[in-house]
């Protein structure tokens, strides 16, 4: 058996999975209005077999070209939805206004204490963003 969780690989368990039409178009638009880091990039041209790409707070998404043999299928494009969390919700707000990203929902303050917009990407996908951190482990 593999160990996947050594110390220099403290990442999480959960990885949100993207096709796109235009990969390494979301993929700039992903790191210039969201902030997310680039990690790595594989694949030649316009195809991307496969993107990784870190959440600076933790976390991040995988990501690559829709490919037309059908392999590896997830959603199809546009058809994400992801909670994304951020302790400066409004900082990041303004970044991705700037950017071009489409604001489905204004920045507000919700009932459970988190302060939280939405935005689409180029393909549709929907990213919330918000402060919530969700609720502790309980101890077992």
């Amino acid at each position: 058996m593999i160990d996947v969780m050594t110390t220099e690989n403290q990442g999480p368990g959960v990885w949100p999975t993207l096709r796109a039409r235009d990969a390494r178009a979301l993929i700039k638009f992903l790191v210039d209005a969201f902030g997310f880091e680039q990690t790595v990039v594989y694949g030649e041209g316009d195809q991307v077999d496969h993107a990784q790409l870190n959440w600076p707070e933790g976390g991040g998404v995988m990501l690559g070209s829709v490919r037309a043999d059908g392999a590896g299928r997830v959603s199809p494009p546009g058809m994400a939805s992801a909670y994304v969390v951020t302790a400066e919700p409004d900082a990041l707000y303004k970044r991705a206004k700037a950017a071009g990203a489409e604001i489905v929902l204004e920045l507000y303050d919700t009932d459970y204490g988190s302060r939280d917009f939405a935005a689409l990407d180029p393909e549709g996908n929907r990213w919330s963003f918000g402060s919530y951190q969700g609720e502790p482990r309980k101890a077992g």
